[in-house]
């Protein structure tokens, strides 16, 4: 067995859709292991992956460890396996107590976020020598690239990541929501409003992406004394700049608070 998904909540269900219609692997390579029982057993039933117990999780090379980080100590005890290596998706959980706790060098540790389930996540991803000189590091890569962009980050900077990458889609969900409220306020349709602002962000996404900098696109829309210059006006004197920093700086702290629960 080449891979064991430990904890198949949305994002390791999305990994495992994503690796299976990449053809990463084949059903049979996978096996599964999740708290709840009925629901591991329905998905390998569904996708034709082994469904794996403590006792059969030594067979697989490869173990992606997918749960919250605060019940990792508890679980590392039984998922420390001779010649294996770890992909971990734990917030805040760094290489160095990866490898303390599963007592192996062999550790790879990954930042999705939750646009994996679209097959468009923005992942950072970062090993030590052992892991690269396994191939470890380079397994993972092939794993978070069916569902996305992969980022080779030096570990100091997952924790920013963390704050805005991993965090963003809700940041972005608010700003959607806010933009909703403010069309509905003038007079739109709730469910228009909320499928303009869904689709503007998403179009403004790709626009972006075409750009140098962010700027470029707001000078583009906001026209010398019209609308959008109004609009991004009220914007400053609302602070909502600030707030979004502010957002990404709490959840970096954050991020790096879970860590230091797990020393």
């Amino acid at each position: 067995m080449k891979l064991a998904i430990v904890g198949v909540g949305k994002l390791g269900l999305s990994l495992l859709e994503g690796i299976l219609k990449r053809g990463v692997l084949r059903p049979e390579d996978i096996g599964l292991m999740d708290a709840n029982l009925s629901r591991a057993a329905q998905l390998c039933e569904k996708y034709g992956t082994l469904h794996l117990k403590q006792n059969t999780l030594a067979g697989s090379t490869r173990v992606l460890v997918s749960v919250q980080p605060r019940v990792f100590p508890e679980i590392s005890e039984w998922l420390a396996q001779p010649n294996t290596g770890y992909i971990s998706t734990m917030a805040g959980v760094s290489t160095a107590t990866l490898t303390r706790r599963l007592g192996t060098k062999r550790v790879v540790r990954v930042m999705p976020n939750l646009a994996a389930t679209i097959g468009k996540s923005q992942t950072a991803i970062t090993a030590p020598k052992e892991a690269q000189d396994s191939g470890d590091l380079d397994f993972a890569r092939s794993l978070f690239g069916a569902v996305g962009e992969v980022y080779e980050l030096p570990e100091h900077l997952f924790n920013a990541f963390t704050g805005m990458s991993a965090s963003g889609p809700a940041y972005l969900a608010v700003v959607a929501e806010a933009l909703a409220d403010g069309g509905v306020r003038m007079g739109l349709p709730r469910v228009l409003a909320q499928e303009l602002a869904a689709r503007m962000l998403s179009a403004s996404g790709e626009l972006l992406l075409q750009r140098a900098h962010p700027g470029m696109l707001k000078d583009e829309v906001a026209s010398p004394g019209g609308t959008t210059i109004a609009g991004l006006e009220a914007l400053e004197q609302a602070g909502v700049r600030g707030g979004l920093i502010a957002a990404v700086v709490a959840a970096t702290r954050r991020s790096t608070e879970l860590g230091l629960d797990q020393e």
